[in-house]
């Protein structure tokens, strides 16, 4: 049985390089798993204003650090929190192997995240991950904080009504 880090998709730049908010995404998912063995990334978010797709980017970020090419797995579609846990989802549902799912985002977008796997069955651990308020600053934190308050129970009903009515991937 192994960990999952599901390592969920931010901002690329036009220049193709991980905005703040990916890199600190993967340095966090890199951190949790330093010691887990069987450990597995599964990389989800596909193209946002500018290419290459977030996880071709989360991909490669985490091969630059060390990561072997078998322990990653991508995701390369979902444009949104409620795809990227769906596609993975599709993904995961087809393994014999996952033991228990460590969301991989932002502190903020963390909890989210996991209630979303939770609702779907699966075992999810809450890692520590790096602090973001430093670096947006309180403003956009503060925004980002808000749009998780109001899409948390939006998603979570929408993905609660899908798997009462037999439509998951």
């Amino acid at each position: 049985m192994a960990v999952y880090f599901v390592i969920f998709g931010a901002a690329v730049r036009a220049d193709g390089t991980p905005s703040g908010s990916l890199a600190r995404r993967v340095e966090g998912a890199l951190a949790l798993a330093r010691d887990v063995r069987p450990r597995l990334f599964l990389a989800t978010g596909g193209v946002g204003r500018y290419g290459p797709a977030e996880a071709q980017v989360i991909r490669n970020l985490l091969l630059a650090a060390g990561a072997q090419e078998q322990e990653i797995l991508t995701e390369d579609r979902a444009t949104d929190t409620l795809q990227s846990v769906l596609f993975c989802h599709a993904i995961l549902r087809g393994r014999s192997d996952v033991d228990l799912l460590v969301p991989c985002s932002s502190g903020y977008h963390n909890f989210r995240c996991a209630l979303l796997f939770r609702i779907l069955g699966y075992s999810v651990r809450i890692g520590r991950m790096p602090p973001e308020l430093a670096h947006l600053g309180l403003w956009r934190w503060s925004r980002y904080v808000v749009k998780e308050i109001v899409a948390l129970p939006y998603d979570a009903a929408l993905l609660l009504c899908r798997r009462l009515l037999n439509r998951l991937p």
